[in-house]
């Protein structure tokens, strides 16, 4: 790796003194991320890093003491055990974790993404306005899949968009929004969606041997009308054709909260003998994306590879299984934003995409108050690593 991509040159000054709070469910991402910056910072030539500016710059870690304890009744309260004033605080929160649980009355009740938001809110509300500066980093958007109103419906993602921000959130950074334009509910605050298509390149080109990335043998397809941004991004980094599938609903039935699938009809031209990226933002069940799979394997397509930034798996791993064995699909890549069983770390088809050090980088970056233009469309590095792999020099 190449020393601008390892370490950034940063020679601004911090914002404030960087703190970083990962709540219960997203110790493990956060103690990665932790590991990283006090690396850089150690290891970071600057003048000034003796300076007035520059105090509590390098530190053993940045995590600061927070917990939420529960009363018996299920109840909580936020409580941050060490200043936070003038602060640059980042917020890390996984709201997808239901491994977590608590006592509810004598029952163990596991957290829903309704518990992990509400615990977010009272650490803002602990930290009561010392901070400079708060960013709250929640990779899976909070309610993004109830981002527009079809009927009389609540709108729940720009709900909490606008509360967060009422309560004095700065920024906040998601990873891969359902829909971006939910950030419209905030207009005058910082809203960035950052897509993970270089780690999911990366991931792919590591694992996997012998792989022609060209027009020739290898197409991305976009498993519904709603991810085509995805997939047109990837294809056009990479040089790639593109096509895509769109879902036949029957709108007289609501199972489960959404119209059933009746049937996924493709666009897109040839696809025999080529490899297949199938890109989406999440595998929730799965169900669509092994249909998807399979159409695509009726058409005579190669190996299928199957991106997708929050594996959700909620209907277990049993489906994958059977389909990685029958060879519908070849390997499966989603990334540590969210919670990912022990069980699913251990499957030969499955690859792990680790997003710590990006999201480190990010931290870094913002907190000296630095751009992060090139974090957000990194074309240069996902170009340099496809011609590392296509010259051997990938290991």
């Amino acid at each position: 790796m190449n020393r601008r991509e390892e370490k950034r040159n940063l020679e601004t000054i911090p914002v404030g003194s960087l703190g970083m709070i990962p709540l219960k469910g997203c110790t493990k991402l956060g103690e990665k991320v932790d590991y990283y910056l006090v690396k850089w910072r150690t290891e970071r030539e600057s003048e000034h890093k003796e300076s007035l500016a520059f105090s509590g710059y390098q530190r053993d870690t940045y995590i600061l003491d927070a917990i939420v304890p529960r009363f018996g009744s299920g109840e909580a309260k936020g409580v941050i055990k060490e200043s936070v004033r003038g602060t640059d605080l980042y917020i890390l929160v996984d709201v997808a974790n239901y491994s977590l649980t608590y006592s509810l009355c004598g029952r163990e009740n596991h957290m829903s993404p309704d518990d992990h938001y509400q615990d977010l809110k009272r650490i803002i509300a602990a930290v009561g306005g010392k901070a400079r500066r708060i960013t709250v980093i929640m990779p899976f958007l909070y309610e993004s899949r109830q981002h527009k109103r079809s009927a009389r419906e609540s709108l729940d993602c720009a709900l909490a968009l606008q509360e967060m921000v009422n309560m004095g959130v700065d920024n906040i950074i998601t990873f891969d929004a359902h829909d971006p334009r939910v950030q419209n509910a905030i207009p005058l605050h910082g809203f960035e969606t950052v897509q993970p298509a270089y780690q999911f390149i990366k991931g792919l080109l590591t694992h996997v041997k012998g792989l022609q990335v060209d027009n020739d043998h290898m197409m991305v397809i976009s498993p519904d009308e709603g991810g085509m941004s995805r997939a047109i991004y990837i294809a056009n980094v990479l040089g790639l054709d593109m096509g895509m599938f769109y879902k036949r609903r029957d709108y007289t039935q609501i199972v489960n909260g959404r119209n059933p699938i009746i049937a996924h009809e493709f666009l897109g031209s040839n696809v025999e003998n080529k490899d297949m990226i199938i890109i989406d933002d999440m595998i929730s069940s799965g169900e669509s994306v092994l249909e998807v799979a399979s159409a695509l394997k009726e058409r005579k397509a190669n190996n299928i590879f199957v991106f997708s930034t929050f594996g959700l798996f909620t209907a277990g791993l049993d489906r994958f299984d059977r389909a990685y064995e029958a060879g519908t699909i070849s390997r499966v890549l989603t990334t540590n934003l969210i919670y990912q069983t022990p069980e699913l770390l251990k499957r030969e088809w499955y690859i792990d995409c680790d997003m710590s050090k990006y999201i480190a980088y990010i931290i870094d970056t913002l907190n000296h108050d630095a751009s992060i233009s090139d974090l957000l469309n990194p074309v240069e590095r996902i170009q340099s690593i496809v011609a590392r792999y296509q010259a051997g020099e990938l290991d």
